[in-house]
């Protein structure tokens, strides 16, 4: 049976997340960064703070151990998903 589409992009999100954090099952910092650099470039170079990062992982971080988990990770990507549907509804929706 073939996955669906959401199961592809829930599958996607996953792999993703191990495919940063390695055997460790966290991101640090320097992971994070690279995730952003790599899978969001565009929303870095929106951002026009060179401390975004940082800023995320603070946010991400919410034991204050320099770990962001599967959790923290998805909440991220909720949120993001949230923003940009929101600006989808707000400018784009209906000009199809």
């Amino acid at each position: 049976m073939v996955p669906s589409e959401l199961e592809q992009a829930m599958e996607s999100m996953m792999f993703t997340f191990h495919k940063y954090c390695g055997d460790k099952n966290h991101m640090n910092k320097d992971d994070l960064h690279r995730l952003m650099q790599t899978e969001f470039p565009e929303f870095l170079k929106n951002q026009n703070d060179p401390l975004a990062v940082d800023k995320i992982m603070k946010d991400l971080d919410q034991c204050r151990d320099g770990k962001v988990t599967f959790h923290s990770f998805f909440s991220l990507i909720a949120g993001l998903t949230i923003a940009c549907n929101d600006y989808y509804c707000k400018n784009m929706k209906g000009r199809k």
